[in-house]
């Protein structure tokens, strides 16, 4: 025992030290204290960079650590998003056999007979938005919703917690998984850890209950039977990580080239088939009409975040005296389409005949998506960076750090943005973009693989 302390004493303290900070974090820090939260998440941070230093072959030693740091906000209430109350009473509703596609929470307060167990609370709580409409969130995030419905038995805080060990479960299966993805595109496999360790993922997955985490562990899941040649078996798994967000949707065209013209029809067939087959228990003739408008109020009402559109909406402002609400519905529009454009012409300009390009692919396109979207919540940047470490790309992993100056907003009760710190977000993510796509020579990332012992 004292010889091991010996041989890893400074990792120990630094574990030690995440474990206190990631304790303050849960238990001890108002969103709006954002001088605190940036101390703590960049000190999280330059500990997960020295423990990547010293450690990144030792297996255990980082599992235990990455673990240990997830069980740290078990009984903690998120304090970042209230998103988790909405979780919990679509899964309350479905548990009472009611569908959260076709009751908003506004409509159905008012019933005495509701028996949604903590119901005014959570319909007070999940704020005025999430109210109103009717869920956005696909089957399989519902199944987890209301599984922590059953197993909290009526508990707020049971709840968070069943859900919360369901992520965690889900980062593990990430970890495995993408240890054996990596090793068959012949890549360090230590690469994972710099997900399994990551500030971000754990204080947005385990600490304010996102699902992020669950579809990335279907999509690597994916990505491993394929690389194995079990494209059949992989097609199930893909609808599973479109069915908890819908986000992998959008990287189907990519798999044209890979697969071929014949294995590609069949794939598509199975996954749609697959979503289908996921989506049946909750589809109702309104389901179409109320999901749709649902997203479309997502995807054209909400700003956070941005990198052009906040450029795009200062110059129109400014310059061409447009009303803020009708250019974000605009924009919303032109967007969609304009990301359609840009993965198909990604899938078809680009080889993508090995795995790993079509991953490339897939960051290049998602990038392109959260560079131009109105809405880039820090939870999204998980996904991104996760897919990342199966390239030779490492801005998302900058982009995990540099977010965490978005939060200012949070100190806000309007939630006003510091338009200067934004700057400063996105030219340290798109400087390390730009370094890597035209810098790829003998010298490219030299200075961060020296400073961080990728």
């Amino acid at each position: 025992m004292l010889s091991y302390w010996r041989l890893h004493k400074y990792p120990i303290l630094f574990v030690v030290g995440s474990i206190l900070f990631y304790a303050s974090f849960g238990y001890d820090l108002a969103r709006t204290d954002f001088i605190k939260l940036l101390t703590l998440f960049a000190g999280l941070f330059f500990f997960l960079v020295k423990l990547m230093q010293f450690e990144k072959w030792n297996f255990k030693f980082l599992l235990v650590a990455g673990i240990l740091f997830r069980l740290v906000f078990l009984f903690a209430e998120p304090n970042l998003s209230q998103d988790f109350y909405r979780f919990i009473w679509d899964g309350e509703l479905i548990k009472n056999g009611l569908n959260p596609y076709l009751h908003a929470p506004n409509d159905l307060i008012g019933q005495s007979d509701l028996g949604i167990a903590n119901a005014q609370e959570l319909h007070t709580k999940m704020g005025a938005l999430h109210a109103k409409h009717f869920s956005n969130y696909p089957p399989i995030n519902q199944v987890l919703f209301v599984l922590g419905a059953i197993l909290g038995g009526g508990s707020i805080l049971g709840s968070i917690i069943a859900m919360r060990l369901t992520l965690i479960l889900a980062d593990i299966g990430v970890l495995y998984f993408g240890r054996k993805l990596l090793q068959n595109l012949n890549q360090s496999t230590h690469m994972v850890f710099w997900y399994f360790l990551n500030p971000l993922v754990i204080i947005e997955l385990t600490g304010n209950l996102h699902f992020e985490g669950v579809m990335l562990f279907f999509m690597v899941w994916a990505l491993y039977l394929i690389s194995k040649k079990k494209w059949v078996l992989a097609a199930p798994v893909y609808s599973l990580s479109i069915m908890v967000k819908l986000v992998p949707l959008i990287f189907l065209p990519i798999f044209l080239k890979y697969f071929r013209f014949k294995k590609s029809a069949i794939f598509y067939g199975l996954v749609g088939f697959g979503c289908l087959v996921l989506l049946l228990p909750l589809y109702s003739p309104a389901f179409i009409d109320n999901y749709s408008e649902t997203l479309k109020l997502w995807f054209s009402n909400f700003e956070f975040n941005a990198s052009i559109y906040n450029i795009v909406k200062k110059i129109a402002v400014i310059h061409y005296e447009a009303k803020p609400w009708e250019l974000i519905e605009s924009y919303g529009k032109i967007i969609t389409k304009v990301i359609l454009v840009i993965t198909v012409l990604i899938a078809f300009l680009r080889k993508n005949n090995s795995l790993e390009s079509v991953i490339t692919s897939m960051v290049l396109v998602l990038s392109c998506y959260y560079f131009l979207s109105s809405t880039v919540h820090p939870w999204y940047v998980v996904f991104l960076m996760g897919l990342s470490l199966f390239t030779k790309y490492r801005f998302p992993l900058v982009w995990s750090l540099a977010i965490v100056l978005s939060y200012q907003a949070y100190s806000n009760p309007d939630y006003k943005e510091n338009l200067w710190l934004l700057a400063i977000e996105y030219i340290l993510v798109f400087g390390f973009f730009i370094y890597e796509m035209i810098g790829r020579g003998s010298k490219k990332l030299y200075f961060f693989k020296k400073q961080v012992n990728l």
